[in-house]
This record gives C-alpha cells, sequence and structure tokens, in this order.
C-alpha cells in the first residue's frame, strides 16, 4: 500500500507540474513581467483592435481575465553612428543595386543572374509591417549590393557585421551569406558576379546534411600582393537548428584590432579564436621548408627490418602440400541419389507464342529445383567433403631481424624560407565599400533584415534587442502552451494519445482501487454489545501507543463498574422478592455467583486481548 501511495503521489505531483507550467506559460503570453523587458527598446504594447479602458468595478463584482495583449512593431533605429544599415521597412530596394552579370564557364541557361528579389513581409510574420529582402526564385543564381555610406577601412576600431536570416521554406541547398566587397577602381555593382574581389564572406549555408557558418577572409600577400582565402574554424556547435526550424536567427560576427573574433548566432557565442593561430591556410607560412633540390641517396636504407640472412628452410618444410585434401573418413549418406540432378526443367514450361528460333534460339524451358532432391540427403554423383591439410605450411620465408644498416626514414633538410614573410595585423584587411549577396538556391523565399556594419557592439547589441528579439517575442507570444503543445504532438503522432489516456485514467483507476478496495471491520462497540470475543491479530499490528492503551482501559474499567452496580441493585431487588415468596435452593444461588465471576473476569480490561486498530 505504501509503494501505491509514493506512485500515485508521484503521478499527481506530475500532472499538477504541467498545470502549473501551462499557467505560467499564460500569463508570459497575455502580458506578464517579460514583456515589461522591453520598455528600453521602443516597443509598444497595446490592447487588441484598440480595445477601451474600462471602469474600475467594485468589490462585489469579479475581476475580468486580463485582455490578451500583442505586440506591435517598430522599425529598429541605430543609436550610433554607422557605415550602413538596411531594415527594408520603407518597402522599395532603393540604393540597392541588382546585378546583370553572368557567370563565366557555365551553361548559358544558368549563367544569368536572373534570381528575383523582393521586398515583403514574412509570410507568416507576427509583427505587421515588419518587411525584408526576400529570394524569390530556386534553382537560379541571385545577386544584390548596395554601397556603404562610407569605406570601412580596418584601423583602430572593432568590426561587427550583423543581420537577420529566416529560411521561410526551410533549406534543400542554397547559402544565405553575405560577402563585403573591396573597395577597388573596377567596382560595378551593376556587374556584380562570383569573381568580383570581397574581403570578408560570412553567413550560414547548407547543402545536403553538411551545415556550415563560413568566415572566410582574403589575405593580400604583403611579398607578391596577391590575395589568398583563409578560412577560419568551423564552429563546434550543432547548427542543424538553424536552418530546420523556420525561425528567424541573427548572425553576428565581431573582428577585434588584437585579432581576435568571435562568431555569434542569436547572441551566443558558437566559434571564437585568433586569426593569426585558427585559419586554414595560416595566415603566416613558415619560416623553414624543406629543401625541394635535396635527393635521398641511393645507398640510403630506410628498412628497420630484413630477412635473416643466417635462416634455413627445413628439410621436411614441403612448399606444394595443398592447403585442403579430401576426408577421407567420410562416408555417402544413406539415400544419395547419384542418378538424379540437382535443377530440371520446368514440366509445366510453355513455349511462348511470339518466341521467334531465329531470333531467339532454341527454345529452353527454365530450370527448376528437382522435386526428388527435396526429401533425399543430396543428388548428383557424391564426392568427399574437403577438410584443412594438417601438412600445409605454405611458402617458406626466412625469420626477420634487426637490419644493422638501418638509416631511419629519410627527409630532405631545412632550408629558409624564401616566401616567409610575418604579418602580425591580419586584422587590418582590404578596405570594402560595398555589401552583397552572391547566392545559389534550390529553395525560395529566404528572409534577410536588419543588416548592419559598424564599430560599436553596443549599438549592434540595441539593434537586435530592437529587432530580432521583438521578433523572438511576437513567436513566444502566439506558441501553444504546453497542453496546446501535447495536443499539436499528439495530431501528428496520434498513438501519444494512448500514452496520454494511461497518464491520466491510470492514476484516477488506481485512486479508486486504493479507496475503495478495503474491507470494513466490526468496530469495538460491536463486540462490546455482543460481548463476542474479539479475533487474535499479529502483535506488530495490535500494540497501540501506552497512553491510549492506558486512557482507553481506564475508560472500560469505569464502565465495567457502573454495570456492575446495576446488575447488583437488580439482583437485590430480585432477592427481596424472592425472599417474600420462598427461599431459593442453594445450587441456583451457588450458579448465580459462579456465573457472575465469569461474566466479572471477561469483562475487566486486564483480560481482555487487544483489539485490533
Amino acid at each position: 500500500i505504501m509503494e501505491l501511495k509514493r506512485w500515485l503521489s508521484l503521478v499527481l505531483l506530475v500532472i499538477g507540474t504541467l498545470a502549473v507550467c501551462a499557467q505560467e506559460e499564460d500569463d508570459h503570453i497575455y502580458g506578464g513581467d517579460d514583456m515589461d523587458d522591453y520598455g528600453d527598446a521602443d516597443v509598444d504594447v497595446e490592447d487588441e483592435e484598440g480595445a477601451e479602458e474600462k471602469p474600475v468595478e467594485t468589490e462585489a463584482q469579479s475581476t475580468p481575465p486580463p485582455s490578451p495583449k500583442v505586440v506591435t512593431y517598430t522599425a529598429p533605429v541605430p543609436t550610433g553612428p554607422t557605415y550602413f544599415f538596411e531594415s527594408f521597412d520603407k518597402g522599395t530596394l532603393e540604393g540597392w543595386v541588382i546585378s546583370k552579370a553572368k557567370k563565366d564557364d557555365t551553361d548559358e541557361e544558368i549563367a544569368k543572374y536572373d534570381g528575383k528579389w523582393e521586398v515583403e513581409e514574412m509570410k507568416d510574420s507576427k509583427l505587421p509591417g515588419d518587411k525584408g529582402l526576400v529570394l524569390k526564385s530556386r534553382a537560379k543564381h541571385h545577386a544584390i549590393s548596395a554601397k556603404l555610406s562610407k569605406p570601412f577601412v580596418f584601423d583602430s576600431d572593432p568590426f561587427i557585421l550583423q543581420y537577420e536570416v529566416n529560411f521561410q521554406n526551410g533549406i534543400e541547398c542554397g547559402g544565405a551569406y553575405v560577402k563585403l566587397l573591396s573597395e577597388t577602381p573596377k567596382l560595378n555593382l551593376d556587374q556584380f558576379h562570383d569573381k568580383t574581389p570581397y574581403t570578408i564572406m560570412f553567413g550560414p549555408d547548407k547543402c545536403g546534411e553538411d551545415y556550415k557558418l563560413h568566415f572566410i577572409f582574403r589575405h593580400k600577400n604583403p611579398k607578391t600582393g596577391e590575395y589568398e582565402e583563409k578560412h577560419v574554424k568551423r564552429p563546434d556547435a550543432d547548427l542543424r537548428v538553424y536552418y530546420t526550424d523556420k525561425k528567424t536567427h541573427i548572425y553576428t560576427l565581431v573582428l577585434n584590432p588584437d585579432n581576435s573574433f568571435e562568431v555569434l548566432v542569436d547572441q551566443t557565442v558558437v566559434s571564437s579564436g585568433n586569426l593569426l593561430s585558427d585559419t586554414t591556410p595560416a595566415v603566416n607560412p613558415p619560416h623553414e621548408i624543406e629543401d625541394p633540390d635535396d635527393l635521398k641517396p641511393e645507398d640510403w636504407d630506410e628498412r628497420p627490418k630484413i630477412p635473416d640472412p643466417d635462416a634455413v628452410k627445413p628439410d621436411d618444410w614441403d612448399e606444394d602440400a595443398p592447403a585442403k585434401i579430401e576426408d577421407e573418413h567420410a562416408e555417402k549418406p544413406e539415400g544419395w541419389l547419384d542418378e538424379e540432378l540437382e535443377y530440371v526443367a520446368d514440366p509445366d514450361a510453355e513455349k511462348p507464342e511470339d518466341w521467334d528460333e531465329d531470333m531467339d534460339g532454341e527454345w529452353e524451358a527454365p530450370q527448376i529445383a528437382n522435386p526428388k532432391c527435396e526429401t533425399a540427403p543430396g543428388c548428383g554423383p557424391w564426392k568427399r567433403p574437403m577438410i584443412d591439410n594438417p601438412d600445409y605450411k605454405g611458402k617458406w620465408k626466412p625469420a626477420m631481424t634487426d637490419n644493422p644498416n638501418y638509416q631511419g626514414i629519410w627527409k630532405p633538410r631545412k632550408i629558409l624560407n624564401p616566401d616567409y614573410f610575418e604579418d602580425l595585423h591580419p586584422f587590418r584587411m582590404t578596405p570594402f565599400s560595398a555589401v552583397g549577396l552572391e547566392l545559389w538556391s534550390m529553395t525560395s523565399d529566404i528572409f534577410f533584415d536588419n543588416f548592419f556594419i559598424g564599430n560599436s557592439r553596443a549599438v549592434a547589441e540595441q539593434l537586435a534587442i530592437d529587432g530580432w528579439k521583438l521578433k523572438q517575442t511576437a513567436d513566444g507570444a502566439t506558441e501553444p502552451g504546453v497542453f496546446g503543445q501535447l495536443i499539436a504532438a499528439a495530431e501528428e503522432r496520434p498513438w501519444l494519445w494512448l500514452v496520454y489516456i494511461l497518464t491520466v485514467a491510470l492514476p484516477v483507476f488506481l485512486l479508486i482501487l486504493f479507496c475503495c478496495s478495503g474491507k470494513k471491520e466490526p468496530s469495538a462497540a460491536e463486540y462490546k454489545k455482543t460481548d463476542a470475543p474479539q479475533p487474535d491479530v499479529k502483535e506488530e499490528e495490535a500494540v497501540k501507543d501506552e497512553g491510549e492503551q492506558k486512557k482507553e482501559g481506564k475508560k472500560d474499567e469505569d464502565k465495567d463498574e457502573e454495570e456492575e452496580e446495576e446488575e447488583e441493585g437488580d439482583k437485590k431487588q430480585k432477592s427481596d422478592t424472592e425472599g417474600s415468596a420462598g427461599n431459593a435452593s442453594q445450587e441456583e444461588e451457588d450458579d448465580d455467583a459462579q456465573n457472575q465471576g465469569e461474566k466479572k473476569e471477561r469483562r475487566s480490561p486486564r483480560n481482555r486481548k487487544p483489539r485490533k486498530d
């Protein structure tokens, strides 16, 4: 019973916890304390559809439930200087240039950058008025770019790039990364294509099950003037959810003048390091390299072991012995059908009517397993099975011994690298003057918003609060509570209904069983009335608290004394009556005295057996 109570309490505790969580979820959705966190981010919270303020109700009136709150959208505005910011809330592509270029070395049908771009709201937007740049086409090349207010020069200030992405239809194979186009005299946004020089490429990219978050920068060799792409190490975090949940995510890149960097997704660091030590290939080449003109000497011996020159093949070593021989002890099983074939022509097969022997050759019935062999141990000529040859040793080879002339593994000597240079400030990259999206995607409706380029991390964080955080809040306000999510999950997986039913019905059944299954035992009063002996019980179940036993014994003793006094009075009255009528016999008086003694002994609490509690 105690075990049953513990299980029942646990189940009820789980159900109560779910109910409390659901209530807390409702409090958050309908104007809880969390909504006040956005007071500094210019977020307006209003009643739905302009609900008017109601007069204060009296104490006699019941307080109505709070009205649902909605989060209204206000376009984010930078709180400090920026090099570039675009929220697209004006509803146009003003300032953006759609490329008219073609890709080299590509089929003419897909070489054009003819993918469509639009400025519109998200398909399932929870914030009316929030617009963004949308990649509309699938299986096409897209290219669009815009100029910065002034070129960004990497000097003594940090660099911050930040923007939002929403894969509204998920992502099958495609990218959503940004290119920062290098400041060059030949930069023409109208001809922006994949070969246009860039300084940094940053953002998500996915094809198949390869989930990437690019951070690539082009480093200029100070000796040759040539550029080489440097790939920063990939994040250790699992990026899958950012590509599959169809929610808006914010991507941030922070570069510092000391060459340190941070990559953040949803304001959480997923990768960090240093440009000098965490790139492939390394920014600086090695100081020494192997001499390409150094050749290994012809007599250089790299063999650590050689065959023992003193080893001799034993005289009894037979290299020609076969590996397998026939088992001489094997005997043909009884019932073996030597004359029957394992496969025979199908007797029921018929030549097709359209069979042309001139074209198809002579027709033969297909082969089937011989029915006579199904019950026999075997068919056809019997042969002894093959077994391993115990005398087989194979080809003889001498044992290996240490090579006395071993010189180790040869390596060319090291020389100074003629191309060596040391750049201790890779942060000082080529200035850039435009931001561009040059993408191929097999999925349409990729949503971009709130591009920011600047040197103030505080400005970037405030824009994230005013933009992405607001969208996150709006999404959370429309999501169902705990029970709503359970129902939605059961609609997708019907077998969950069985789990829910068992979770609710089983505790109720156990509760009913626990409360109604016990037997009702006779009370002490019934034993008192009938003067019947009480049933014996186990000692550990019958023992009571010592104080309670004494108290109960005293009550019973007082009660017994009252009953005895009443009986003596009745007996005295009866004796007087009998005395007037005649004297009773001596035998009857002795019997009465004996019965009275037995009854008093039974009623005494000292002789009474302990009752069951």
